[in-house]
């Protein structure tokens, strides 16, 4: 599969005197972007469709519309910790506090959130209440639309640069079960997840094995009166479940008070829970701006980030499989060198070449091309990536180590694997402690 260029293949390589850079979104991706550029003086403006900054961080007990109509971005629940321990949490340039838990909770993260934006002055970018409806290419300009959600006022500015922050965790994928709309009882996605308690002494299914359907399944099963979980994973988890947690294939169908397994079984059901991913939803993205996009991949990216074909466009946060914040920070930092001109990306059909030949390699293993956005075992070759081409300082390998050891201790045990604290000791080695057993480890 070669995916062609049907756009310039001619790549401007000077450097755009006086940038103007729209940033979309005042999630992590936006506010770690702002920083970098006004670090370097480069005229930019945030536009965010609430009030709020930190996009999914933030926690609202409200499902489907905020109070403006506008579908709530966050996927945060109560009880949400951290599935990345704190050293991987870090923004650049900002500690976090040393009283912070290993695995914080989303309060905890999301006012170091918002101390980061205060420390960094960075609301006075951020025009609040503004939603992005339209980002289209006219010119060698990116004309953005945008409309205040309180007045209905429309505007449009050009800019230089567009950088997408908006990520990827805010629109439900939805499986398609048979005879779904025969079942009696309740079916909500993991998006719409808040709370455990409203399933106490309830026979709850939870489908999908991704690490939000096994948190909520673990949240779930403290009330639930049984916790049955379909799902295909291959992960072998050591875990001892509970009693009352009931492992289950995938679904057959729904019934009206239950589900059939593809295994022949069968269990009376009260609750569903979809935790079933998300999909990569761009809506203010017109066909000028040159990307394929479909609810599982965004392509053609160089870096998994840089829109190949209109490379002013840069997409943020689309690798799985990595330290998100730690990778958010490194392309933000990627991204501000990019705008600034302090390096050249390579020639658009030489991009191209390089994205068709990992596409052609997971074709090649029968994967889909979803996959094209895994990082996994390559997280800290891509961050090495990122420093030889743009010069911005390399992350530490011992971020990547750290993950590595810490997905281990979710295969371990997913109820302990949050009270080992990692501590970094320098760019390569870190100690780990089990505080209740007093183990450390050099690694």
């Amino acid at each position: 599969m070669n995916i062609n260029c049907a756009f310039s293949s001619k790549i401007n390589k000077k450097k755009i005197p006086n940038p103007r850079v729209c940033i979309i979104g005042a999630g992590l991706a936006g506010l770690t972007s702002a920083r970098y550029l006004q670090d370097e003086g480069i005229s930019f403006t945030v536009l965010e469709g609430t009030r709020y900054v930190g996009g999914t961080w933030r926690y609202d007990p409200r499902v489907g519309t905020d109070e403006n109509g506008l579908p709530l971005h966050t996927s945060m629940y109560k009880h949400l910790r951290t599935n990345l321990p704190k050293p991987t949490m870090e923004l650049r340039g900002f500690p976090v506090p040393d009283d912070m838990p290993s695995f914080p909770s989303w309060k905890i993260y999301y006012k170091y959130i918002q101390e980061y934006v205060k420390h960094f002055d960075l609301a006075r970018h951020i025009k609040f209440l503004h939603n992005v409806i339209l980002v289209s290419r006219v010119q060698n300009m990116w004309k953005v639309k945008y409309q205040n959600v309180l007045t209905g006022e429309e505007f449009e500015d050009e800019f230089d640069f567009v950088i997408v922050g908006t990520g990827h965790y805010s629109k439900p994928n939805y499986p398609t079960i048979p005879n779904e709309e025969l079942f009696t009882g309740t079916i909500i996605h993991s998006h719409d997840y808040r709370e455990p308690e409203v399933y106490k002494d309830r026979r709850v299914l939870i489908v999908g094995a991704g690490p939000s359907g096994m948190d909520i399944a673990i949240d779930v099963a403290y009330h639930s009166k049984a916790l049955v979980h379909s799902h295909h994973s291959r992960i072998k988890f050591r875990e001892v479940f509970p009693k009352h947690y009931i492992r289950k294939p995938d679904i057959e169908e729904f019934n009206a008070t239950g589900v059939l397994f593809k295994d022949g079984t069968y269990e009376d059901i009260d609750d569903v829970i979809y935790c079933t991913g998300f999909q990569y939803d761009y809506p203010f993205l017109d066909k000028s701006c040159g990307l394929d996009l479909s609810p599982r991949s965004v392509t053609p990216l160089y870096k998994y980030m840089v829109n190949i074909r209109q490379p002013t466009m840069v997409v943020m946060g689309l690798t799985v499989r990595a330290c998100l914040v730690v990778a958010l920070d490194a392309q933000s930092r990627y991204a501000t060198a990019l705008v600034k001109g302090n390096f050249t990306l390579p020639p658009q059909e030489e991009m191209m070449e390089e994205w068709n030949r990992r596409a052609e390699l997971i074709r090649s293993k029968g994967r889909p091309l979803s996959d094209i956005h895994f990082l996994a075992e390559k997280e800290d070759d891509y961050y090495a990536d990122l420093t030889e081409e743009s010069g911005i300082e390399r992350v530490p390998p011992v971020m990547f180590k750290i993950r590595t050891v810490d997905t281990q201790a979710k295969l371990e045990s997913l109820y302990t694997y949050r009270n080992y604290a990692y501590t970094v000791l320098d760019n390569e080695t870190f100690v780990r402690t089990l505080e209740d057993k007093n183990i450390n480890r050099i690694r």
